[in-house]
């Protein structure tokens, strides 16, 4: 795709007029029908979330043919939500274990790392890819761009759902088994800690990447000079588990 994923509103006409829109009709479809699990399609999350992990570019293939059928970039269908938080909970409970949490911290890191680390950061970088494309990426009015064409923001919270994936993969889980790697004072652990590190964030950029098309990958540069400072003797592990955990 060569252009910003963009949707132009469709008027609806009530009698020869305008209806206008209902104050739930703002919310997003994928956060209105986040109970409505007899609805949800949990084979195509499961596949997703696969592909995300191994072949993202293959799921905004399917992306697009979702805006060909519905007439919109964005998910209708929370099913992917529900199952990134399920992982999270899993996820919670395991690290409750490595730091000794009893039964209420495991419930209550499940709510941060669900509520704080994926919706609440989501929320904030999705509205700031949808306020930065619409001002800044998207290209002037044309035949093939409309003037009221826009990104959505509830795609600007997919793509961010999409690029969280790996990142989880990679940060939440494969650095759980190597806490006692990460945690050693030599420098091939610090080696390994840092590169994972280096390794969640790249892939959480190169996912807003793909979902826009058009974002640049300039901010790969200060993260891999970052990076190479770090290997002078600073393990990033070291520092952000104790802060995260409190310990």
């Amino acid at each position: 795709m060569d252009v910003l994923p963009t949707t132009s509103p469709t008027p609806q006409l009530n009698g020869g007029s305008y209806r206008k829109a209902s104050p739930t009709s703002r919310i997003p479809v994928i956060f209105r029908r986040l109970l409505r699990f007899q609805s949800m399609d949990f084979e195509l999350a499961a596949w997703q979330l696969t592909y995300l992990c191994i072949s993202p570019k293959r799921v905004y293939r399917n992306v697009y043919f979702h805006k060909q059928t519905k007439n919109t970039w964005a998910r209708d269908d929370p099913a992917i939500l529900i199952l990134i938080a399920a992982c999270l909970c899993v996820t919670a409970i395991a690290w409750s274990v490595v730091y000794s949490y009893g039964l209420w911290g495991a419930i209550q890191l499940a709510f941060l790392m669900i509520f704080r680390d994926f919706f609440l950061c989501g929320v904030v970088i999705a509205t700031f890819i949808w306020f930065f494309a619409n001002r800044v990426l998207l290209s002037p009015p044309s035949h093939s761009t409309p003037e009221d064409a826009k990104v959505e923001w509830a795609y600007a919270f997919d793509v961010h759902t999409n690029a969280f994936v790996p990142l989880y993969l990679t940060l939440y889980l494969a650095q759980l088994f190597l806490v006692p790697i990460i945690f050693r004072n030599r420098w091939i652990c610090l080696f390994v800690s840092n590169t994972l590190y280096l390794a969640g964030i790249a892939q959480y950029i190169y996912g807003i990447y793909l979902g826009l098309n058009k974002l640049l990958l300039a901010p790969l540069l200060p993260l891999f000079t970052g990076y190479i400072i770090s290997l002078l003797g600073f393990n990033v592990a070291q520092h952000v588990l104790p802060l995260y955990f409190g310990s």
